[in-house]
């Protein structure tokens, strides 16, 4: 199974129970906003935050992905990713959505997720690996390398913005880790 490593910086913020989904919480690769009875969670690029956020940040986080879509029939997809960062003592965040998973990782901790991922079996690229060149359309063999799984498999898909529009900023964690803001 292969595993992709996003290098813009995640955060999760917790906002009052009830209120209205907030409006800084755009860009790529990710963004979940998660209400319950106690809570809003809000997950999304540390560069959509602003300086005045209203409730804890905890951050900066690595986001990793499945890079296939899962079928809710599958059984043991978040165990078997999850198992070996629980060996090595590796704390992570998980949020699946319709297509499937994302593991949350402190940047300190994400070269170690990735080695531990390695060791158990899993391929672990790097987002701008993942990303394929654009085919010359006229070349017949240019659509049998992706074996049908399409050209849409994620990629380009996180931002979906069109041709035109600018690229969204990436601040990569890979390299450094920022200390995490915290405002109560």
């Amino acid at each position: 199974m292969r595993l992709v490593m996003s290098p813009q910086a995640i955060a999760v913020v917790r906002l009052a129970p009830g209120a209205p989904d907030p409006t800084w919480a755009t860009g790529g690769p990710l963004i979940s906003i998660t209400k319950t009875e106690r809570e809003t969670s809000v997950i999304c690029p540390t560069s959509s935050i602003p300086e005045e956020v209203p409730g804890p940040v905890n951050g900066p986080l690595v986001g990793v992905y499945v890079d296939e879509q899962l079928d809710f029939s599958q059984v043991g997809i978040l165990v078997g990713l999850l198992r070996p960062l629980a060996d090595a003592g590796i704390p992570v965040l998980t949020v699946s959505t319709y297509d499937t998973d994302w593991v949350l990782i402190e940047a300190s901790r994400a070269a170690a997720a990735s080695s531990v991922w390695r060791a158990a079996g899993y391929q672990v690229v790097d987002a701008a690996e993942h990303r394929e060149e654009p085919t010359d359309e006229a070349d017949p063999d240019a659509d049998q390398a992706d074996d049908g799984a399409g050209a849409d498999d994620g990629a380009g898909a996180d931002d979906g913005a069109g041709a035109d529009a600018p690229a969204p900023q990436v601040i990569d964690v890979r390299d450094r880790v920022d200390v995490a803001r915290e405002q109560g």
